[in-house]
């Protein structure tokens, strides 16, 4: 089963949002459809809906959240631990649930910093959640946009030092623009801000790894939700980190990318999942 959100949801959320907001809840969003898929509180009757309705082209749809959420986890502790690495810059938060990055930082290290970004009215109204870190570290959240990355790396600045090594965290998030060359530029402009030895991770849909139900179930998600979303090739995704010393086992479904130290493999989602070092 989906883990519960670990964020408690009054009805007024769940139901109407909070006047003055700017939640519509009268449109599917991709937050909240993947807190639904997630099992968690935070979503609406209309997320509920398209969420089923795209359970039913993808019947791995929970799969695939449970799987880059896990991503996220492993990813975290190699780059805390491993890595080395004590700052993070997540770009792309969405909602609050277990294991957000900052818990899995500072399990490890509890001085790390965090700065979280999102763009979406329901994550400010949790952001709460994403604030309580350890008396050691710190935690921000910043409200922008994925394609303002000066905009972020300016206030992320205030937290984080760009002079010492940064793991920059796009995961589910540049499938949100649609031009690639657009998404390069994202891509570059953030590495371009952070110093050698710093580390990028990413997850991103695609139609391979057995996606093939993703193109219908994208298009009908593109028809009655927002923001619309596209999915990339092996080929596109290794373009957007060619700057990178990609850690092993390189550029794989997010659901196998280190899981081995969690027991056995999994089975593979069509989520491409990737981690790189700066040179």
């Amino acid at each position: 089963m989906p883990e519960e959100s670990s964020v408690s949801q009054s009805p007024s959320v769940n139901q109407t949002g909070r006047p003055g907001s700017g939640i519509d809840t009268s449109v599917a969003h991709n937050a909240r459809i993947w807190d639904y898929w997630l099992g968690g509180k935070d979503n609406y009757v209309i997320d509920r809906e398209v969420g089923k309705r795209i359970r039913e082209m993808v019947p791995h749809i929970d799969a695939v959240a449970r799987a880059d959420r896990a991503f996220l986890a492993r990813a975290g502790r190699f780059l805390t631990g491993e890595a080395g690495i004590r700052q993070f810059l997540d770009i792309g938060t969405g909602l609050p649930t277990a294991n957000n990055t900052h818990e899995v930082a500072q399990s490890v290290a509890p001085e790390s910093r965090i700065v979280y970004v999102d763009n979406d009215p329901l994550v400010l109204v949790h952001a709460r959640a994403l604030l309580s870190s350890a008396p050691e570290g710190a935690t921000d959240y910043i409200e922008a946009d994925v394609r303002d990355p000066d905009a972020i790396l300016t206030r992320a600045a205030a937290t984080l030092d760009f002079d010492r090594p940064i793991a920059i965290m796009l995961l589910g998030v540049l499938n949100f623009v649609q031009d690639t060359e657009q998404v390069q530029a994202i891509v570059d402009r953030l590495l371009d801000a952070v110093p050698a030895g710093s580390y990028l991770a990413l997850t991103h849909p695609t139609i391979e790894l057995g996606g093939e139900g993703n193109i219908e179930a994208m298009a009908y998600y593109n028809q009655h939700a927002t923001p619309k979303i596209c999915a990339r090739s092996g080929e596109e995704i290794a373009r957007l980190v060619r700057r990178l010393d990609l850690v092993e086992p390189g550029l794989v479904s997010c659901a196998v990318w280190r899981a081995d130290a969690d027991g056995a493999l999994p089975a593979q989602v069509p989520q491409y999942g990737v981690v790189g070092r700066k040179p």
